[in-house]
Parts: C-alpha cells; sequence; structure tokens
C-alpha cells in the first residue's frame, strides 16, 4: 500500500476518498477564505462527484464541532501538563490559557473545516483501490 493511498494521510491532504489521488479542494491554501470551502464539482482522477446530494454537507458541522472540541481538550491537557494553572484568583494562567486557546481555534478554523468536509465525504464513498484499472477499460 502506498503513503498516499492511506486513509488517514489521504484525510490530512484533502484527497478523494474514491481514488486517494484527486483534490477536493479548488485551492490548496485554506487561508485564501474566498476559497477555503470551495471543492471541485468532480474529482480530476476518477470524475466522482464531491456533492452527492443537495445539501450534502450540513452535516460536517457536528463534525466540525467535535474536532474543536478535541482541539480545545488537548490544548487545555498540554497547557496542564507544561505551564499548569490553578483555580485561584490571583493566578492569571488560566486566563492566557483561555485566550490562548480561542485564538489557536480561530487560527485553524479553515483547516477544520476542510477536514471535517473531507471526513464527511470519505465516510459516505468507500475507497476503490481498482479505480485505475476501471477507467482505463
Amino acid at each position: 500500500m502506498q503513503l498516499s493511498k492511506n486513509y488517514i494521510v489521504s484525510i490530512l491532504k484533502n484527497k478523494c476518498p474514491r481514488c486517494r489521488t484527486g483534490n477536493l479542494f479548488v485551492k490548496k491554501n485554506p487561508y485564501n477564505l474566498k476559497y477555503t470551502t470551495l471543492m471541485v464539482e468532480n474529482c480530476p482522477v476518477c470524475n466522482q462527484k464531491t456533492e452527492l446530494e443537495i445539501g450534502f454537507y450540513y452535516g460536517t458541522g457536528y463534525v466540525s464541532y467535535a474536532l474543536t472540541i478535541a482541539c480545545i481538550v488537548s490544548f487545555f491537557i498540554i497547557w496542564k501538563i507544561f505551564i499548569g494553572f490553578t483555580l485561584n484568583v490571583k493566578d492569571s494562567r488560566i486566563y492566557y490559557c483561555l485566550f490562548s486557546n480561542i485564538f489557536l481555534i480561530l487560527l485553524l478554523q479553515p483547516f477544520i473545516m476542510r477536514y471535517s468536509r473531507t471526513m464527511w465525504i470519505s465516510w459516505f464513498v468507500k475507497y476503490d483501490p481498482n479505480i485505475n484499472y476501471k477507467l482505463s477499460e
């Protein structure tokens, strides 16, 4: 199995779930906010439609929420381990932690939105390892 055919790698690279080769998004840069969630209509490699039905991506809100909560919890755990904080009013480390976390989530939001779309479509479109053979026939 090639590295690009790995499920996790294909999600992290925003690749088509059917062939795991073609790009799902029009632009690679998620910080180009005009194109953050703009997807190609069909995969350039296997011709898989990216919008399976009208309103298909409404469910990505739940995935995005779960990814955001995972990032928040991970950040708090890492902060607690390396810096620590107490609930003492005079200890301001908790406030630094909260504001840093808010900044981090805002910074990661374009990535979270893309990953939630990529994960969502990968749950409904299955990988086909023989897709290249089917296209050549």
